[in-house]
């Protein structure tokens, strides 16, 4: 099934091929194989793109959509398929509201690819077929694209059930932007100057539990130490995986290194975490406003209050920091107890361009981790 591709499809004649075949608008959470087409959707047409917190309520958004007399597109990496699974069989295909998946093909066999796509890759197509969702790999050229989106439309018409095209590697040409810099002008850290004023005050005896993407890479590049998880793929899984810890190891000052992105695809989590009250726990939300691994789409974040929502969920203490000095107060009052505490850190949309992928194998990682907890 796998299919050869040279320079890939052009994303705003992607956007043009769908929006004349009838469909939109379209809601999803970013991946990098389709950030192009949601570039051209913010930029040109943003009026008819939805920007959501996980995939499941992409879904379910678009299921409203289709009842307003829409054809909505939900826009997806296949990672996040596990996310989508219920609303794609209970309420998709229950009250029969057919929507449009384009689903990208992380860890594709035979294209190397980081470990956490690994299984979803290998499984994908098969998973997409048990839930009746007919698929195929997205066409490779405008004219086929034109024709498929017909028998796509024809499909779901007839049968009232979801369509998903499959999007391998390199399916979208790449645009091509500078990335942004730093300022330098007293704005807010950048995240890696934030990881290391957090692990200079909190110690060697806490216990960090880092959020996947730059984040843990950004934190084992520069603060390596058995006390560290990074976590890989599952994202917004962190901060329940530190409630885990820090309610089994009371006696552990357990600090999660959480991401806006992350944080809003799962924001339930604070709930639970509110509920349970462990008073060991900070949580860290690194807010850049962005998807900055899919290429720097906004997440939504600004329109969120996660101190408000923290509060309201049954966080004992809260609190925002954007500079050094702000963060080290901020710190001082939340890192010895007496919580759980949230501290939102407002951060700049930029890393290093060569940041590496984490060395450790997220086995011996999760090993090396569990044997700090226990100790």
């Amino acid at each position: 099934m796998t299919q050869a591709l040279t320079t890939g499809l052009d994303a705003e004649k992607v956007v043009a091929a769908f929006r004349t075949a009838g469909f939109g608008p379209f809601t999803g959470v970013p991946c990098s194989y389709l950030g192009p087409v949601i570039s051209c959707l913010e930029s040109r047409h943003p009026e008819d793109y939805v920007i959501a917190a996980n995939e499941g309520e992409a879904v379910a958004v678009a299921a409203g959509a289709r009842l307003a007399g829409r054809r909505p597109v939900v826009i997806l990496q296949n990672s996040g398929l596990g996310n989508a699974v219920n609303p794609l069989t209970s309420l998709c295909h229950t009250l029969r509201l057919p929507v449009l998946l384009l689903v990208t093909w992380r860890g594709e066999p035979g294209t190397p690819d980081e470990p956490q796509h690994e299984l979803m890759g290998r499984i994908t197509p098969e998973l997409l077929t048990a839930m009746d969702v007919r698929n195929e790999l997205l066409p490779d050229t405008g004219e086929m694209l034109v024709e498929r989106l017909r028998a796509a439309a024809a499909h779901m018409d007839a049968t009232g059930l979801p369509f998903a095209f499959i999007v391998p590697k390199g399916a979208i040409a790449p645009l091509h932007r500078t990335p942004r810099q730093p300022s330098g002008d007293g704005g807010p850290l950048l995240r890696s100057e934030a990881i290391g004023h957090v692990m200079r005050v909190v110690g060697d005896r806490a216990l960090v539990v880092a959020t996947t993407g730059k984040t843990a890479r950004e934190l084992e590049r520069d603060r390596d130490r058995a006390g560290n998880l990074y976590v890989v793929g599952s994202m917004g899984c962190a901060s329940s995986v530190a409630l885990g810890v820090a309610l089994h190891a009371p006696s552990k000052q357990v600090v999660v290194l959480d991401g806006d992105g992350a944080a809003l695809m799962r924001l339930e989590a604070m709930a639970t975490i509110g509920r349970t009250a462990p008073p060991n726990l900070l949580h860290i939300v690194f807010d850049n406003g962005a998807y900055e691994s899919t290429g720097g789409q906004p997440t939504g974040s600004t329109h969120v209050d996660f101190a408000g929502v923290a509060t309201a969920c049954g966080y004992r203490h809260t609190a925002e920091a954007s500079t050094a000095e702000g963060l080290a107060e901020a710190l001082s009052g939340q890192h010895a107890g007496g919580g759980p505490s949230l501290l939102r850190v407002h951060v700049t949309p930029y890393s290093d361009p060569g940041l590496g992928r984490p060395a450790l194998p997220p086995p011996a990682s999760a090993a090396r981790f569990s044997a700090e907890v226990t100790a």
